[in-house]
C-alpha cells in the first residue's frame, strides 16, 4: 500500500511490513551489524563490551543503576552518518529545498516572460518534455538522487510559472486563489490523517492506480491533441462541464496521493529507513503537490471562463 512513486524501488525492502520495528545498529567485532542479526551468543553490542575508541572502558560497578536511557547516549549513532535513520524533520528540509527549486525555476519563467514572451514560451514545451521525462526516471530509480529530483523541482516551476503568468492575465488573481486553495486542501489533509480520520487503505489504493494510470493515458492524449491539432479550446477536451467533473475527480486522486504520502513517510520514519529516502519522500509530496496546484488553477480558470 503506497503512493506509486515511494512503490518503485524508492523504498526498498528495509520497507516491507516484516520490517516495520525501528532498525538498531550495533558495532561489534565483524563491523557494523544489525541488532536482529547478532549472534545470540555474543551478548551485550561491542560499544557496552569494550566502550568506544579512545574511551576507557567503564567497570560494570561504574555503570550499574545508571538510566537506560542515559547508556544508550554512550552508544554510537546509528550505524554512523550514513547508516542514520529518516525523520520527519529530515523529510521537511528536504520537501522545503524542493520547493524552494521550484520557486526559483517559477521566478526565472516569469521574469524572462516580462522581457520576453516569446522566449518564455518557447522554454515551456521543452521544460514540460524534461519534467514528465524526470519524473518517470525518479519514480523508478533504484534509489533516491538529490540532483535529479532538484532538476525536476526546477523544470516544474519553469511550467508552473509559465501556466499561471498566461492564466494570470486572463483571468486577474487566479494565482492567489490556486495557492490558497491548494495550501486549503493539503492542510486539511494533513490534520485529519495526523488526526486518525483518514487512513490509506489496500482497497483504495488499487482503485487510485487504476484510476491514475488511466487519468495519466488521458492527460497524455489530450496533452498531444493541443499541440498537434487545433482540437478543444485552452484545455483541449477539458472544457465546460466536461472538464468541471473530470477536474474534481483529478482534484480527489491528487488528495489520495496526498494521504499515501503522508502514510509512506509515517512508515518509513517507524520503520528507520536510511535517511537518504527522505529525498523519496520529498519527490513524492512535490509531484502531489504539483498535481493538486495545477488540477486547482485549471478548474478556477474553467469556472471564471463560464462565468464570463
Amino acid at each position: 500500500m503506497s503512493n506509486p512513486i515511494f512503490n518503485s524501488q524508492a523504498f526498498p525492502d528495509q520497507f516491507s511490513e516484516q520490517k516495520r520495528e525501528r532498525r538498531r545498529f550495533y558495532m561489534d567485532d565483524q563491523g557494523v551489524r544489525e541488532q536482529s542479526q547478532q549472534h545470540p551468543s555474543q551478548g551485550q553490542p561491542f560499544a557496552q563490551q569494550y566502550g568506544m575508541p579512545g574511551q576507557r572502558q567503564q567497570a560494570p560497578s561504574q555503570t550499574a543503576g545508571r538510566d537506560p536511557l542515559e547508556q544508550q547516549y554512550g552508544l554510537p549513532d546509528a550505524a554512523g552518518s550514513q547508516g542514520a535513520p529518516m525523520t520527519y524533520d529530515d523529510v521537511i528540509r528536504k520537501t522545503v529545498t524542493s520547493f524552494a527549486v521550484l520557486l526559483v525555476g517559477v521566478g526565472v519563467i516569469v521574469t524572462l516572460g516580462a522581457f520576453n514572451p516569446g522566449a518564455m514560451m518557447a522554454l515551456v514545451l521543452p521544460a514540460l518534455v524534461a519534467g514528465i521525462v524526470l519524473g518517470f526516471v525518479n519514480a523508478f530509480k533504484k534509489e533516491p538522487n538529490p540532483g535529479l529530483i532538484l532538476a525536476y523541482s526546477f523544470t516544474q516551476g519553469v511550467v508552473l510559472g509559465a501556466i499561471t503568468m498566461v492564466l494570470e492575465i486572463q483571468f486577474p488573481g487566479i494565482a492567489v486563489q490556486a495557492v490558497l486553495a491548494t495550501l486549503a486542501v493539503f492542510g486539511t489533509v494533513l490534520a485529519l490523517f495526523k488526526s486518525g480520520k483518514v487512513r490509506a487503505t489496500p482497497k483504495l489504493t488499487k482503485m487510485f492506480m487504476v484510476a491514475a494510470m488511466a487519468y495519466l493515458v488521458f492527460s497524455l492524449m489530450n496533452l498531444g491533441l493541443m499541440i498537434f491539432t487545433d482540437m478543444g479550446g485552452m484545455f483541449g477536451l477539458r472544457e465546460g462541464w466536461l472538464g468541471l467533473a473530470i477536474g474534481a475527480f483529478a482534484i480527489l486522486l491528487a488528495t489520495y496521493s496526498l494521504v499515501l504520502d503522508f502514510t509512506n513517510i509515517q512508515e518509513g520514519v517507524q520503520a528507520g529507513v536510511a535517511q537518504k529516502y527522505g529525498w523519496a519522500a520529498a519527490f513524492g509530496l512535490t509531484v502531489s503537490l504539483v498535481w493538486l496546484y495545477i488540477e486547482i488553477l485549471r478548474i478556477i480558470a474553467i469556472v471564471r471562463s463560464m462565468a464570463d
